[in-house]
């Protein structure tokens, strides 16, 4: 019998929606909200507002109170234009900060920098300001445009928003600059334009992947002439992504070598441990830091609130608390009624969904005006859906916003009161980042986690140390994952013949994986005139080779089979669990029941529906060690890391009544299965150590899979991962092993850095793990522990008290404490303008990586 944990799918209970009623003690007369009337409260009293009443005070664990900061001030560098910093002086702005100031003498001397300073902080600036002034110089040129810039940005919603910005600033300018968004969305009869005209081109890595770097010699004067290379919010290419992004900027430097130019890389990051490092890691180069953070901040009040628990018992009898989704819906509802402008940051486009739609049904009891003011926003969404709710919450006409992190990254949402975090993010650096949406004009912001019933959460609300007494943690990424790099290395070869010199460009992995591609008929060597090199000698675009979002195939686009009308899209990795057979789909208030997923199309058909239940798919897991790379002694334990392949298949869904959550059929589904190979940590226990432990036979599959699910959860303390990004499997007896195992794995191929981040920092990891089962206030394991609402065996054996027997001899043969890279260096509260690591670009609805027992391979489950 195996038990597994697999990340992604939407992880938000559905129930209960209506456990405590809400109470809004706001009066309004003539439909004018507070906010309208231009009153702004405090944060205190907000909160207070919140929190009014018994049974909501003592919801809150934990209240922090960051004070205002005064700002330092420094002067522009004197080869700054005039023109430039006048401009910047008609923005309202005279002088900048100091970290602004050391950002541009970087970049005015040729060297790459990254500035790693909060949010807020003026980090646009400090690119724009010396990317303006070289625009500015070569609108001068006989050719009218001179040099040019490139902005990166990780989503297309901050692009459009930067590209607002750079035309507003720079409207004094004239003509001498000219943004223009380059992205799936530009209309064809505009990207012409942009290419021969545009000097200042504002895109993302995916269209720089799949666009512009595969056509490169339409783009031959731009990229001649390219000066800088903006990557604004770096700190988001981490994991899978983020090795991607860094092989795609290689390819972008071979080809502008290939025109003669050589452009200096301008990062802009929300603070990272070691910004540097994980900068030349991203670009290849090296590349300065400049950390410390000169610009003022606004007083910052953080509340920790723990929803209540309920009458309601869960699998095998455990109480049931509150789910995230109602009690952020409960918020957001609040928060509209006092006129507080707020975004509620949910982890899955689904919890989007909901938290809208119950905050509409309950804002319209209020008041019939109220509801068209709360939305949705999420990937997935057509691109003229996006840009109207954008417009709408710049212009105010939106109070309340559910969002994913689709929107927590730069895009301009100044002017907000309250930011409300449905769950743990997945890092500290992403908590930051999402509290620093609200407060942006230095006025007092009110950000509010609430806790999910997951182990994590429950830890973090009742150890605030771990949040705010620590600093963000360190990017992972690894370029040299073969599996990212070799699809890189075919794209670069179809864009110029590779050469044995360009392989030091790609890494140390790189000449190994050309003998494979060539066996592949990937690529086809040729010597001519003496010089060895590779081309791509197939039809068909070498960069569809891979997703660079890692989603593994084209998106599955969701259309309504009666009209034809196509919703919006799922990544492939999501679709066998989100959009199968049966499957209930929310679309922008709207409930959809899936007829038919196609998968040799890529197209599910739906139909709208009022079922009253929801849908979540189960499946099985076999996983089998590949490579043993390293392995070290714990006693009698080891503790290995390698690689392992995982086989996943989705086998059937239930249905739950939405209130309560309750069971109400389950049905087969015939989907293939999805192998994986990835890296895994694992550690093993001996029956030595078992009969130490107590732990008897019929406790053992339980234990393990108790240790399994609890470790998942709190791997995110230690690594720039969540949940969604790691799996996890344990095993009574593996038959690799040899011995009762348990496994946990990155859910990408090839690896994403987390498992291997667990096997340096297992120590920790483990006694961590051991301190969130053993302190849970519940007697037999409930989701605030040991149990995973993903569990794909309904989380069923698990035995807590095992568990942390379990765990107490394993940890009794740890080598000593691991390094802690992170740790604090001074007792005070980390800056919340200062982190910064979203979770997940992708959305957190991936399929492939879930959670809960699975079956061995070879070995029925029991």
């Amino acid at each position: 019998m195996a038990f597994n944990h697999l990340p992604a799918g939407v992880h938000d209970a559905l129930s209960p929606f209506s456990v405590t009623p809400v109470t809004h003690s706001v009066p309004m007369a003539n439909n004018q909200l507070p906010h309208d009337a231009g009153v702004r409260p405090s944060p205190r009293s907000v909160l207070d507002r919140l929190a009014a009443g018994a049974e909501r005070a003592v919801r809150i664990t934990h209240t922090e109170h960051l004070p205002p900061r005064a700002g330092r001030h420094a002067d522009w560098p004197a080869e700054i234009r005039d023109e430039i910093t006048e401009a910047i002086g008609r923005a309202g702005i005279g002088r900048p900060w100091e970290h602004q100031a050391r950002a541009v003498e970087h970049a005015l001397r040729g060297e790459s920098v990254v500035v790693a300073t909060g949010t807020a902080s003026g980090k646009s600036l400090a690119y724009l300001t010396p990317v303006l002034s070289s625009l500015l110089d070569g609108s001068e040129a006989p050719n009218g445009r001179g040099e040019t810039a490139l902005y990166l940005a990780p989503t297309k919603a901050l692009a459009a928003d930067q590209r607002r910005a750079v035309a507003e600033l720079a409207a004094p300018l004239g003509t001498a600059v000219r943004p223009a968004v380059y992205d799936g969305d530009t209309p064809v009869e505009e990207r012409e334009w942009v290419r021969q005209y545009a000097n200042y081109v504002l895109t993302n890595p995916d269209m720089l992947h799949r666009g512009i770097l595969p056509g490169h010699p339409r783009w031959s004067s731009f990229l001649r002439a390219l000066r800088y290379v903006v990557v604004d919010e770096c700190h988001t290419y981490r994991g899978v992504f983020g090795s991607h992004v860094a092989q795609v900027l290689r390819r972008l430097r071979r080809v502008c070598a290939r025109y003669g130019s050589q452009p200096v890389f301008l990062l802009a990051s929300a603070t990272s441990a070691d910004p540097a490092r994980a900068a030349f890691r991203l670009t290849g180069l090296p590349v300065a830091e400049i950390t410390a953070d000169a610009s003022p901040r606004g007083e910052l009040v953080f509340a920790l609130w723990e929803p209540p628990l309920t009458e309601l018992h869960g699998e095998q009898g455990a109480p049931v608390r509150r789910t995230a989704t109602a009690e952020t819906a409960d918020l957001l509802t609040d928060l509209t009624v006092q006129g507080v402008r707020s975004v509620a940051f949910v982890r899955s486009r689904r919890g989007a969904e909901l938290i809208a739609l119950i905050a509409q049904e309950r804002l319209a009891a209020v008041d019939r005006s109220l509801p068209a003011r709360v939305a949705a926003y999420r990937g997935g969404y057509l691109p003229g859906e996006r840009r109207a709710l954008e417009r709408a919450l710049h212009s105010g006409e939106l109070l309340g916003l559910a969002a994913t992190t689709a929107l927590e990254l730069g895009v301009d949402v100044s002017g907000l009161d309250a930011v409300v975090i449905a769950g743990y993010p997945g890092t500290r650096a992403s908590l930051w980042q999402q509290a620093g949406r609200a407060g942006r004009a230095g006025q007092g912001a009110l950000a509010v986690l609430v806790a999910r019933d997951d182990p994590l959460d429950t830890y973090l609300v009742h150890h605030p140390e771990a949040l705010f007494r620590r600093p963000v943690e360190s990017t992972v990424l690894d370029p040299d994952n073969p599996y990212v790099l070799a699809p890189h290395l075919c794209a670069a070869a179809a864009e110029l013949p590779l050469t044995e010199a360009d392989l030091e460009l790609f890494g140390p992995a790189a000449p190994g994986l050309i003998p494979q591609l060539e066996q592949r008929k990937l690529l086809r060597r040729r010597t001519t005139g003496g010089t060895t090199a590779w081309h791509w000698p197939r039809r068909e675009r070498a960069a569809d080779l891979t997703d660079i979002r890692g989603a593994g195939g084209a998106p599955v686009q969701i259309v309504e089979a009666a009209t034809g009308r196509l919703l919006g899209t799922v990544d492939a990795s999501a679709a066998h669990a989100t959009v199968h057979d049966g499957a209930v789909h929310l679309h922008q208030g709207r409930t959809y029941l899936v007829k038919h997923l196609d998968l040799e199309d890529s197209v599910a058909l739906v139909e709208e529906a009022n079922p009253p239940y929801s849908t979540t798919a189960r499946d099985t897991t076999a996983i089998s060690v590949l490579e043993t790379t390293t392995e070290i002694p714990w006693g009698e334990s080891r503790l290995c890391f390698g690689s392992v392949e995982v086989t996943n298949q989705v086998v059937s869904f239930l249905r739950r009544k939405l209130i309560t959550g309750e069971v109400l059929g389950e049905s087969r589904l015939d989907l293939p299965p999805r192998t994986l190979r990835t890296r895994a940590v694992w550690w093993t226990v001996t029956d030595d150590q078992l009969d130490v432990a107590a732990v008897v036979p019929e406790q053992l599959g339980g234990a393990l899979h108790a240790a399994e699910h609890a470790s998942i959860g709190m791997l995110p303390l230690f690594a720039t991962c969540d949940r969604w990004d790691i799996g996890g499997v344990s095993v009574p007896l593996h038959e690799d092993t040899l011995r009762p195992t348990v496994f946990v794995y990155d859910g990408h191929p090839g690896g994403a850095g987390f498992a291997e981040r667990a096997f340096q920092t297992a120590s920790r990891w483990l006694r961590a793990t051991r301190e969130a089962i053993a302190s849970c206030e519940c007697e037999a394991g409930c989701p605030s522990c040991i149990q995973s609402p993903k569990c794909g065996n309904g989380n069923d054996p698990l035995n807590k008290r095992a568990a942390v027997r379990l765990l107490t001899t394993l940890l009794k043969g740890a080598p000593a404490e691991d390094a802690e890279p992170d740790a604090p260096t001074d007792p005070e509260p980390a800056d919340p303008r200062e982190p910064g690591d979203p979770a997940d670009l992708a959305d957190q609805d991936r399929a492939s990586r879930r959670e809960g027992p699975r079956q061995s391979p070879g070995r029925p489950a029991t």
